[in-house]
């Protein structure tokens, strides 16, 4: 099933992926959050499409990719939007100090956000007023 975007994830878009993790012997589960900046959009808006985000961790530079309409994606919020004229900023992996800056400007929305099953509460019977 697609997920209903509300708006486009363009590349130097700073996101925010709520991740579902699953234990291996329990039922439990949390949710990872991952940060960074999109690198590529593939696929537009196909079942198959995904982004590439790099995000730094303890000084180290992660990428990971994230299929858009997966089930374990609980929600993508985009934290920050940036003027970029390429549509894959790949040059970012090699670059330093202010080659490695994009003009931003701080948005705060959400693209989807999986909404929780809604539980009905059962409805407390009222006993009828005898006379």
């Amino acid at each position: 099933m697609l997920k209903k975007l509300k708006t486009d994830i363009k590349p130097g878009d700073t996101v925010r992926v709520h991740q579902i993790i699953s234990g291996f012997n329990t039922d439990k589960e949390k949710t990872q959050i991952f940060e960074g900046i999109v690198l590529a959009h593939k696929h537009g808006k196909e079942p198959g499409a995904s982004i590439t985000v790099r995000g730094v961790i303890d000084g180290v530079g992660v990428e990971r990719i994230f299929p858009l309409h997966s089930p374990l994606i609980k929600q993508i919020e985009i934290t920050k939007r940036a003027k970029t004229r390429r549509a894959k900023l790949y040059y970012l992996r090699q670059a330093k100090g202010k080659r490695a800056k994009l003009k931003t400007k701080a948005v705060s929305e959400k693209v989807f956000q999986e909404e929780a099953p809604i539980k009905e509460k059962p409805k407390k019977e009222t006993p009828a007023k005898e006379k």
